[in-house]
């Protein structure tokens, strides 16, 4: 008895092979060059697939996967969905966030819910390392040690923390390590995020730098170490579901905060209340939630989460999907440059005779600051500087506006490019595969179709 064969959709194609997609839609000399397709059968089967005649299609690279086919809410006309995404249930949270793991929950948010300029609770994505802790109760009861490399051992309750401390509110990023893990190829372990493992809401908190003061840091002070009530998955006490650490100069700078405020709303169990870490432009793994110690080490740590790949990038570039060398690895800290577009969102669909397209979105890095952001209509063949809001404090996000023609009826794909203050700009893929997933920083584009 023979197997039925299974035919893969075009979208479905373009994901697992984008050099035989082309082979399939423009002929078998495709693979080579898309040049061929620009006048006859080749040039209108890729406007069938897309939805419509494609404006620019002499600049569009070979092998490149469509953004019409890179979401479900984008496929075709005549083109089966890919299988939709798993939306979150959870109280107070957009239904719109994509659940990537339930065990432990984590949810990113779409690029096209990332257009408050500070992101709202409801919107700001979800990551877990571990169990949810219970940490209902008197908020300003919870406790937190301060040990190891001091002079005076702290034990403070959250309500001395408050009264002790002079606050501050800073609107910051908080991103996760595997933002944009989705992108590489081949795929790399973990949550496949896009580029919604990130959010900028107005933290309330006091300087760690203040609480690290008061303890007395010794001359032997190198690291951080940190420990949060959240339990391992497994429900083992003597297992930490996550304990990473940070050079005491990243710990000591102004925007790293000891944190108990959202929004101005007590922080939502969810995101760590009543307390947590907000280290900005940093992996947000650093920023434990829950916190209930910070120990003062002499060395760097090695708690989990600190050690082998985990948290950790190649030194020298190694094979896509090869084996890893431990010793070939350093530490993630600074993250790298991002901009997203997050209106209009992948797949809008605007009247016949649309001439112009606003555009707006985000960008931000890690230490650096964003020196200038850029858009494309045609593929990257040119690009047009977009106009830039100033961030209200160092780690906000800049929010860019931009316009851009629209010369005829038909498919156009919309890029985004940002560029950091050291002149590191994001690439056209990602790049320095390592097996985590770290680093994935493409430019993002979406696609549009007029009429």
């Amino acid at each position: 008895m023979s197997k039925s064969k299974t035919e893969r959709t075009l979208a479905e194609l373009y994901q697992d092979d984008p050099e035989r997609a082309d082979a399939v839609v423009f002929g078998r000399r495709a693979e080579a060059s898309r040049r061929g397709f620009l006048g006859g059968a080749g040039l209108a089967a890729m406007g069938a697939a897309v939805g419509g005649s494609i404006p620019f299609s002499d600049s569009m690279p070979a092998g490149l996967i469509p953004a019409a086919f890179a979401q479900p809410a984008a496929a075709p006309s005549g083109q089966a969905a890919a299988k939709a995404p798993q939306t979150l249930d959870f109280p107070g949270k957009d239904p719109g966030l994509v659940v990537l793991g339930d065990r432990p929950l984590v949810a990113e948010t779409p690029e096209h819910l990332l257009d408050d300029p500070t992101t709202p609770i409801g919107k700001f994505y979800i990551r877990n390392n571990g169990q949810i802790p219970d940490a209902t109760g008197e908020p300003d009861k919870w406790s937190i040690a301060v040990d190891g490399e001091v002079n005076n051992k702290l034990e403070l309750t959250l309500g001395e923390l408050k009264s002790r401390f002079q606050p501050k509110t800073y609107r910051m990023v908080l991103e996760c390590g595997g933002n944009g893990r989705a992108f590489f190829q081949p795929q790399a372990r973990g949550n496949q995020w896009t580029n919604g493992g990130a959010g900028c809401a107005e933290w309330t908190g006091v300087p760690l730098a203040d609480v690290l003061k008061a303890a007395g840091l010794k001359d032997t002070a190198k690291y951080t170490a940190h420990y949060g009530a959240d339990p391992h998955l497994s429900g083992d006490a003597t297992k930490d579901a996550l304990s990473r650490g940070m050079p005491i100069p990243k710990a000591m700078e102004e925007h790293s905060l000891m944190v108990w405020a959202m929004n101005g709303e007590p922080l939502p169990n969810i995101h760590g209340g009543p307390v947590r870490l907000v280290v900005p432009g940093w992996p947000g793994s650093l920023s434990h939630k829950w916190l209930k110690k910070i120990t003062i080490r002499d060395r760097e740590h090695d708690g989990q989460g600190m050690t082998g790949t985990s948290y950790r990038v190649a030194i020298r570039p190694m094979v896509p999907g090869g084996k890893a060398d431990d010793s070939n690895f350093r530490i993630l800290e600074s993250m790298p440059v991002r901009g997203i577009i997050t209106s209009p969102s992948n797949g809008t669909k605007l009247p016949a005779g649309s001439r112009t397209l606003a555009l707006r979105g985000a960008a931000w890095d890690g230490d650096h600051g964003i020196a200038r952001v850029d858009v494309s209509n045609d593929f990257g063949a040119t690009w047009t500087q977009a106009r830039t809001e100033a961030p209200r404090n160092r780690f906000d996000w800049v929010r860019w506006t931009a316009s851009v023609p629209l010369p005829t009826d038909g498919y156009y794909e919309l890029w985004v490019r940002a560029t950091d203050a050291t002149g590191k700009m994001q690439p056209h893929i990602a790049g320095d595969w390592n097996p985590q997933g770290y680093g994935g920083n493409p430019m993002h584009r979406i696609a549009v179709l007029v009429g």
